[in-house]
């Protein structure tokens, strides 16, 4: 059987959450680079639904946006709760790092001289509705992992390159950081020099 494909650019962006998701789950699959942004413009984006990447091949199965391709792991891989209940929190979490995401990218791509202070400034107001959120359980979920803690996870890590403090009021979130940091499979993905050469984003700011 073919293995899983991963196609994405040579950042981490929006396919590491991905990324460390399968390496943390034993999950055998091989990542092709569709970049520089010329050759995934003239190869790739024509073949994407949407015209974006992440992509990922399973078999007859293709999949683009990145959060449709945790959800399918998920689904794949029983990470998506056991109940109609566990899934919607986990949903409704991911929609939640969704928003912070999207506020952190822009300010990354399109205001980062004088948007990086502003964006800082209000972080813990955003970060105090995941710190309330997390208090009950060593995951989203509690004692078993989902796929929504695989893309807290990797928005919390940009978020401390941005600002390294920036979780030191928030101890539960925190915990839950360096929780999910020492995962056995999360550092197995750490350690290797694919994700050491990467940049956390396509611009190179962070």
């Amino acid at each position: 059987m073919a293995k899983l494909q991963l196609v994405y650019f040579q950042a981490r962006g929006r396919g590491e959450s991905i990324r460390t998701l399968m390496v943390d789950n034993n999950v055998d699959y091989e990542e092709v680079d569709c970049g520089p942004w010329e050759n995934w413009k003239k190869n790739w984006k024509s073949k994407m639904a949407f015209g974006q990447c992440p992509y990922v091949k399973d078999g007859d199965v293709e999949v683009v946006q990145s959060n449709a391709i945790l959800r399918y792991l998920a689904r794949k891989l029983d990470l998506y709760g056991s109940n109609n209940k566990e899934a919607t929190r986990a949903d409704m979490i991911n929609d939640g790092v969704e928003d912070l995401r999207k506020e952190y990218l822009r300010m990354i791509y399109q205001n980062y001289e004088e948007g990086k202070g502003p964006f800082i400034e209000e972080l813990p107001g955003k970060l105090k509705y995941f710190e309330n959120l997390m208090k009950g359980g060593d995951y989203i979920l509690g004692s078993k992992i989902c796929f929504t803690d695989y893309n807290l996870f990797d928005l919390l890590d940009c978020l401390v390159t941005l600002s390294s403090p920036c979780l030191d009021a928030f101890p539960t979130l925190k915990a839950y950081y360096d929780r999910m940091m020492n995962r056995p499979g999360v550092q197995k993905r750490r350690a290797t020099e694919h994700f050491k050469g990467l940049k956390i984003n396509g611009n190179g700011k962070q």
